[in-house]
């Protein structure tokens, strides 16, 4: 699972692409991984195509990435089925990146449920910085520092008190809202690792409506910097 060499073969990466996602979100998140130092060999996976989301699919990849895009119920529906194949992925070794819906997707209620807390609407904190389901940028300190992302009714985060004795799972809370709330995060899932952030850090230009602007500019550095820390042992 560790990054490739010249020599080593590339790593493969799995993209959602179907009914629980939009065509844009999957193929943002795809270009995200492009972008990478890790040379991803990207790859789509869902009902449509030519790898189907399966155990032995999983099992040839180094990293699973649950796009965002659609509502939380009938996505679920969708995905249901595959909820144990998916855990026993990651509980073997394999990498999660969940974004926005992917993240929610992460929780629980309803969910794959990887997370040792749960994910939660961050628009309906009483004290949330963004309180509408459209376009907009929220801040974030990102490891501390401020920073801007595009985000569109993502989720903040939550992990049960004393979730490191309960579920032997260690957290790394990357960034947080301006309120607090965890808006991205990193935890052990068994012998793999889970990544789940709540804005978007693959949205490119084509993302932002007139009017809308990203104080930081079009980069993509947060989402790099969260796939390398989900990715490193």
């Amino acid at each position: 699972m560790g990054r490739h060499t010249r020599r080593g073969p590339r790593p493969r990466a799995l993209v959602y692409r179907g009914p629980a996602t939009t065509d844009d979100c999957a193929a943002a998140a795809a270009a995200l991984l492009r972008r990478t130092r890790w040379g991803f060999d990207v790859r789509y996976v869902g009902p449509h195509e030519s790898l189907p989301l399966d155990a032995p699919t999983l099992r040839s990849a180094a990293l699973y990435v649950q796009p965002g895009g659609g509502d939380l119920e009938p996505a679920y529906q969708h995905l249901r089925p595959h909820t144990e194949t998916l855990r026993s992925y990651i509980h073997d070794g394999g990498r999660y990146l969940g974004i926005c819906l992917g993240g929610y997707l992460a929780g629980a209620t309803p969910g794959f449920d990887l997370l040792p807390g749960d994910a939660d609407r961050y628009i309906d904190l009483p004290d949330a910085t963004v309180t509408a389901p459209h376009d907009a940028v929220v801040a974030v300190r990102w490891r501390g520092a401020l920073r801007h992302l595009y985000f569109q009714d993502g989720p903040y985060f939550w992990l049960h008190p004393h979730h490191d004795l309960f579920y032997d799972t260690p957290a790394a809370v990357v960034a947080r809202y301006r309120n607090g709330t965890i808006a991205a995060l990193v935890v052990a899932h068994g012998g793999g690792r889970v990544a789940v952030i709540g804005p978007h850090p693959e949205a490119d230009a084509t993302w932002y409506p007139p009017g809308l602007v990203n104080p930081d500019g079009i980069r993509f550095d947060l989402g790099h910097d969260l796939i390398d820390t989900v990715m490193t042992p």
